[in-house]
């Protein structure tokens, strides 16, 4: 069982910074459904086995994973960006518009801001920032963002596949697997879809 490390969280506490914050998004593919993003501040020094890139966690452990970084945090935060406003801005800026969001969100600022991927969002104040390609199997508090992030955003699409069962958004979470193009052929469209990232598929 892989565990993200804590090295590059290490260091910034080495250098005396105290609150550091891990952000990180799920949802930028999918045909339908929000783009949910995590901000998440652990206890300096805290490793929880198994947290890692939730995409390569089975989708039991991330829920039991999930349950244990809420308990340990001393914050953590959700953003979420509809699907209408994904199709009004842009999925590159709903993806960061949520991870400012999430970060603003948190009960006390951060002092250093670990960011999965190579593009800064903008914060509400000038932090410490560090945009880390592939954070969330490089730094173990990205790695538990994502995790958050995950479960968060499964949720969601679990509460609207039960809205709207033609979709099997229980089981594709909105990505667009052949069942999910052959359902928007046969139903069209509903008020979860991304209409920008359905027009080939009408």
């Amino acid at each position: 069982m892989k565990t993200a490390p804590s090295d590059i969280e290490n260091k910034f506490y080495a250098d005396g910074f105290a609150a550091i914050a891990g952000v990180d998004e799920v949802g930028r593919g999918p045909l339908a459904g929000p783009v949910v993003a995590c901000a998440v501040i652990l206890p300096a020094g805290l490793v929880i086995e198994g947290v890692y890139d939730s995409k390569r966690v089975s989708e039991k452990r991330r829920e039991n994973l999930a349950e244990i970084i809420k308990k340990s945090a001393i914050s953590y935060a959700f953003s979420i960006i509809e699907p209408a406003e994904i199709d009004r801005i842009n999925i590159l800026q709903a993806t960061m518009t949520a991870m400012g969001n999430a970060v603003d969100g948190l009960l006390s600022p951060p002092d250093v801001i670990l960011v999965d991927g190579t593009s800064r969002p903008s914060f509400s104040e000038t932090k410490e920032v560090l945009c880390i390609p592939k954070g969330d199997s490089a730094s173990h508090i990205i790695a538990a963002a994502s995790i958050l992030a995950k479960v968060e955003r499964d949720a969601i699409m679990q509460r609207l596949h039960d809205q709207y069962p033609q979709y099997a958004w229980s089981s594709n979470k909105g990505y667009g697997t052949a069942a999910h193009i052959a359902a928007i052929k046969e139903h069209g469209l509903c008020p979860a879809h991304r209409r920008s990232f359905c027009k080939g598929f009408l």
